[in-house]
């Protein structure tokens, strides 16, 4: 079983964290103080560490140094959280060696997004999907290309970029904020509005009756889902 240790020091958020976890099928340790939650990191037993930047003792910051100095837990994969949203303090969290880092306020679905996303690379499984197949709309994700039936039609450059984040997790709900932080980035990051803006428009694009999509699918209060299995997109390497 995937083991999760929780370094966080809120109680409620501790609380809400540990039981989506383990309701997800995690394996869940929980700390409050950031000299413990470096000390358990270091034993090598945990998959990954979910790690809060404002701690009583140490903060997440140095948390993450000693991780990434110590040989047991070097690769160890880390996601930070922190009210404090400034760029500079998710720069430095990056710089220090976090897989990702997440901003207070933040949803449950989108934490698990991100847990998920962040096992996946650790664990391999990092080949990315070069098209996919819905009903006889073919995505060429690499030459973005797509066709309806055999005959070409146009997408902008973005909905290619929107597609392979929705292609990296197919059947999974992605959040508006993995959206953007993947299709988007943090150099060039709008708000969620302009995410459902480009779905209304991909839905148009794809879908045989948009108001009724059968692919691009609303999983309300969550975000979006590609209504989709694995065996319909194409991967790198895959034969």
């Amino acid at each position: 079983m995937t083991r999760i240790l929780v370094v966080e020091d809120d109680p409620s958020i501790r609380l809400g964290l540990e039981d989506t976890l383990i309701a997800k099928g995690y394996e869940v340790d929980v700390v409050s103080r950031g000299g413990e939650g470096a000390e358990r990191a270091q034993t090598g037993r945990y998959d990954l560490v979910v790690l809060d930047v404002m701690l009583p003792d140490i903060d997440g910051f140095e948390v993450c140094r000693r991780i990434r100095g110590n040989k047991a837990s070097r690769s160890l994969p880390v996601i930070m959280l922190s009210a404090r949203g400034a760029e500079i303090d998710r720069v430095r969290g990056l710089e220090l060696g976090a897989d990702d880092y997440v901003t207070k306020p933040f949803s449950l679905m989108e934490l698990l997004a991100r847990v998920a996303s962040v096992l996946r690379r650790a664990r391999g499984d990092a080949a990315e999907p070069t098209g996919l197949r819905l009903g006889d709309v073919d995505i060429d994700l690499v030459g973005q290309v797509a066709t309806r039936a055999g005959a070409r039609f146009e997408l902008p450059s973005r909905a290619f970029a929107i597609l392979k984040v929705f292609a990296r997790r197919p059947g999974e709900v992605v959040t508006r904020e993995v959206l953007l932080d993947e299709a988007w980035g943090y150099e060039d990051y709008p708000n969620t509005r302009t995410v459902d803006n480009h779905l209304v428009k991909l839905r148009k694009a794809l879908e045989a009756e948009p108001e009724r999509p059968r692919w691009l699918v609303t999983v309300h209060g969550a975000g979006y889902k590609l209504d989709i299995g694995r065996e319909m997109v194409r991967w790198a390497g895959a034969r």
